[in-house]
């Protein structure tokens, strides 16, 4: 039965490649994140799990932060912000795989691709910033305490948001404004479960290696910095911790190491698909799934509900809504 997919797939792949010989291409097909329909359906399971259960949470965290005026700190102001961008993220490739699962050959139009990887850009561009600006304000918190409440101010805050996004969209539109103009005039496979530019630069009908060069000077090698200094924050605030107080460092250390294994999640894959665009390996569309689906699900449960604070004031939203939805309808005594 398997082995009957994969020849029809692969027939229905050939006729597409043949109509779209010497012509533009207006389409892409996606081979999916593997041939076997029973990993297929546990991964859709396991993302269908995460959209029901984690996913309302993030909206609920981003609720309590702005309406709580105990949660005023710059740490929930950037934690409701990351909330905020993982809800988004999290809408761009999980929903499209789950309708993808029930369609025997999974086609994309040229502009929903271009959306696709115009969005999955903006949002990873964003939250690379965004994390780094969270990793400053911990460690002005802990290396200046003193100066913290003016170094972080509510303007300083807006101000990295907003660069955050603001990088995030220069660096989509840098990826997007060569892509383009590209030829397609004929391959319109991906092989991949998504679009990406990695996958889809190979389709193009003209030497890719100027692209090629300039995408990993704007993603790989970005990622890789990135990543350093966030490396570096994490070690600068377990030292800055240690050094005055010994009871507080395991805690710290438990958190960080938390923080680093989401980040790690992050930003490994983007690094390892982002350095070489040009090789395809097996494990590639493995790792996407880690920064595409899990990671922003994860990002909730790992920044934020872990904080007893956030906790204690989502449990207090959820029983005031309780207790609202449990009050009747006063009675009124017939005359």
């Amino acid at each position: 039965m398997e082995e009957f997919r994969y020849h029809r797939l692969r027939y229905l792949v050939e006729a597409e490649e043949m109509e779209n010989d010497n012509s533009t291409v207006v389409k892409f097909i996606l081979l999916g994140l593997t041939q076997s329909r029973d990993i297929q359906l546990l991964v859709s399971v396991l993302i269908l799990i995460f959209y029901l259960i984690i996913l309302p949470r993030n909206f609920l965290i981003i609720l309590t932060i702005r309406s709580d005026p105990g949660l005023t700190a710059p740490l929930y102001f950037f934690r409701g912000n990351l909330a905020f961008l993982d809800s988004s993220y999290s809408f761009i490739v999980a929903p499209r795989m789950l309708v993808d699962f029930l369609s025997e050959c999974k086609t994309i139009s040229f502009e929903g691709c271009i959306s696709q990887i115009f969005f999955l850009h903006l949002f990873t561009g964003t939250e690379i910033v965004l994390l780094i600006s969270m990793s400053f304000d911990r460690y002005i918190a802990i290396s200046k305490p003193l100066h913290y409440s003016t170094i972080m101010s509510q303007r300083a805050c807006a101000g990295l948001v907003v660069t955050s996004w603001t990088v995030g969209f220069l660096h989509t539109m840098s990826q997007l404004a060569l892509t383009l103009y590209l030829p397609f005039c004929g391959p319109n496979v991906v092989d991949s479960f998504f679009c990406d530019l990695p996958f889809i630069i190979q389709l193009a009908c003209i030497d890719m290696y100027v692209l090629g060069i300039f995408m990993i000077s704007t993603s790989g090698v970005i990622a890789l910095i990135s990543f350093l200094l966030l490396l570096t924050s994490y070690v600068i605030v377990l030292v800055t911790i240690k050094a005055h107080s010994s009871t507080g460092t395991s805690k710290a250390l438990s958190t960080c190491t938390a923080h680093f294994m989401v980040v790690l999640m992050f930003f490994g894959p983007c690094i390892f698909i982002y350095v070489w665009p040009f090789t395809n390996f097996l494990v590639d569309k493995v790792l996407s799934v880690f920064y595409t689906i899990f990671t922003p699900f994860l990002n909730p449960l790992i920044y934020t509900l872990r904080n007893q604070e956030v906790k204690t004031a989502v449990k207090k939203k959820l029983r005031h809504q309780n207790l609202n939805l449990g009050k009747t309808t006063p009675s009124y005594p017939v005359q």
